[in-house]
């Protein structure tokens, strides 16, 4: 892989939390923030590469709880800092609109953070000592964006693309969209060529070996799949929103988790869409088992536990 400048550093993170790139140079950044379950982490491990240097700009790909859930503890510690939101994304953030920022809808949290200054697509921002063109980037969120540095050829990608496989596609969950805008966004990524992507959940990759050709041939066919067999896609999603929430709170009494699914609309949504000639309760047994068979969820007397 292609070297990042010095003063761009990667914490790389799990599943629950994204990955975050800090810079160190003149004024110094973090893109993307994690979940809110590693705020502490992540003010911890950002403190340590500034060495006692304000936090003078946030900025995030997109506004899903494990990408902007350290914001606000961020903010807390570096009063003043800029915080920087995709452009259509701003007014929700002012408003606090937690339907609109999809935490309801997904059943997530995230603590309320500030924004006023916004990511628009077209335009370039500097952040970090860096130039970041802003490009929109639909997909796994609409109103998500890439922040691509030309002149080190570093993408900060999101989910708009990882080395294996694609995120959840949220807008066909609610019907707003389909496959085709993220297949446009993989499209963009070619043209821009970049040397060294850094995905929004694990290890950066670059040119070297043919990794980037061979992660958009992997998030092409995927997509290709999933647009011929839509249901598929809501099962995984399906899975996906639960092991993501049994990730963050790692254990939960039987009821409780069985309350949890039904209040959250996003399950009711991709039931309709996998499998609507089941019973809900039967169709949560279809989605559950697999995910306790395989050790994702475990059973432990009257607990819920995450399987790590």
């Amino acid at each position: 892989m292609s070297a990042l400048p010095p003063s761009m550093h990667v914490l790389e993170r799990g599943w629950l939390s994204c990955n975050t790139l800090v810079c160190t140079g003149e004024a110094p950044c973090v893109i993307d923030t994690g979940h809110v379950k590693h705020a502490a982490d992540a003010v911890e491990r950002v403190a340590g590469l500034l060495q006692g240097r304000p936090l003078a700009d946030i900025a995030h790909t997109h506004l899903h709880s494990d990408h902007c859930g350290g914001t606000a503890a961020l903010q807390a510690a570096h009063p003043g800092t800029r915080t920087w939101v995709p452009e259509p994304s701003l007014p929700h953030v002012q408003a606090w609109d937690e339907d609109a920022l999809t935490f309801g809808d997904t059943g997530q949290r995230c603590d309320r953070f500030t924004a006023a200054h916004a990511l628009a697509p077209g335009q370039s921002v500097v952040l970090g000592g860096f130039s970041w063109d802003v490009h929109a980037a639909p997909g796994h969120d609409a109103l998500a964006v890439l922040l691509f540095e030309p002149r080190h050829g570093v993408l900060m990608a999101g989910d708009a693309m990882w080395e294996n496989g694609v995120g959840v596609i949220f807008p066909h969950i609610d019907g707003s969209d389909g496959f085709e805008p993220f297949a446009d966004t993989l499209a963009l990524i070619e043209r821009l060529d970049p040397a060294v992507v850094i995905p929004g959940h694990g290890a950066s990759f670059g040119r070297a070996g043919g990794a980037i050709t061979a992660a958009l041939a992997r998030a092409r066919q995927r997509i290709d799949y999933f647009s011929a067999h839509p249901a598929q896609h809501a099962l995984y999603a399906a899975k996906v929103l639960i092991k993501y929430q049994m990730m963050d709170v790692e254990r939960m009494p039987r009821p409780a988790f069985m309350d949890w699914l039904a209040r959250a609309p996003a399950l009711h949504l991709l039931h309709q869409q996998h499998r609507p000639d089941l019973g809900w309760d039967d169709w949560l047994a279809q989605v559950l088992a697999p995910l306790f068979d395989k050790g994702a969820l475990k059973a432990e007397g009257a607990e819920v536990v995450d399987g790590g």
